[in-house]
């Protein structure tokens, strides 16, 4: 059976070099996991788009060096908001169009989970620690393999997906709802303030509260997103694994389903 193809967008058109570095992880992630990577570059002819899209069963949004316009989600630019990157937001919005049209899988990472939650009409925070005080090192980088702990909803997705690699330890938080650990990576200054319409939060920083990850409500449309960057620890981390293979997984499932016509923005 040939395997699940998924376009992924070039990460950052205004840094060449940053992307070379970038991509490469993400494209093996996905290749590891049993699917085969569809590189979409950040200028492309509209028919030759078109065609890839038509070709591809699932979208994996990538993290970048840019942040969002915030005047895409209605707010002040802050002085520590990074340029917005134009060319990648216009093929991520064409992405997700038709991934909502069409029902495809869409697994957004970091910057493409952000973009995700604005696209479907909620806002961000610009700057996590000058606007929440937090010292989690949410902008950690590679500086660290293990940044923080996420505190993982047990009655979401997600946590059917990792629920194997979570600590059995109680609910981190006082309301119990979203509770069992999970040690990951982070590389981010900015993160979901108002949710977007049909997701849920499916994970916090429990430190600060920061949402960690975002999934669809919609029946029968997978969707999921994650503030950090399992392409980065794929080779030594089940957890990273057990999400890009869920993905993949779900982007074969969808070819014995019936095709929708359009469903516009669900």
């Amino acid at each position: 059976m040939p395997q699940p193809r998924i376009a992924i967008p070039v990460p950052y058109s205004q840094d060449r070099e940053y992307a070379e570095r970038a991509l490469p992880q993400y494209l093996a992630a996905i290749e590891q996991a049993g699917g085969e990577p569809v590189v979409i570059t950040l200028d492309p002819p509209p028919e030759d788009l078109a065609r890839r899209l038509m070709a591809c069963e699932g979208v994996l949004l990538p993290g970048s060096k840019a942040d969002l316009d915030p005047e895409k989600y209605g707010a002040a630019r802050h002085p520590k908001t990074a340029p917005p990157d134009p060319l990648r937001d216009n093929v991520d919005e064409l992405l997700v169009q038709d991934a909502y049209n069409m029902r495809k899988p869409i697994f957004a990472i970091c910057y493409g989970l952000q973009m995700l939650n604005v696209w479907r009409t909620g806002t961000l925070v610009q700057d996590i620690e000058s606007e929440f005080g937090s010292h989690v090192p949410h902008a950690a980088g590679r500086k660290l393999v293990r940044a923080h702990m996420v505190a993982v909803d047990p009655a979401s997705h997600l946590a059917q997906i990792v629920g194997e690699y979570l600590e059995p330890a109680p609910a981190l938080r006082d309301d119990g709802m979203l509770g069992r650990p999970l040690e990951v990576n982070s590389s981010h200054h900015q993160a979901v303030q108002v949710v977007g319409d049909g997701l849920r939060v499916a994970a916090v920083s429990p430190v600060d509260n920061v949402i960690e990850a975002l999934e669809g409500t919609l029946p029968g449309h997978w969707v999921l997103g994650v503030q950090w960057h399992p392409e980065r620890s794929y080779d030594d981390d089940p957890a990273s694994q057990a999400l890009f293979r869920a993905f993949i997984q779900a982007c074969a499932a969808r070819r014995a389903q019936p095709q929708p016509a359009s469903a516009a923005r669900g």
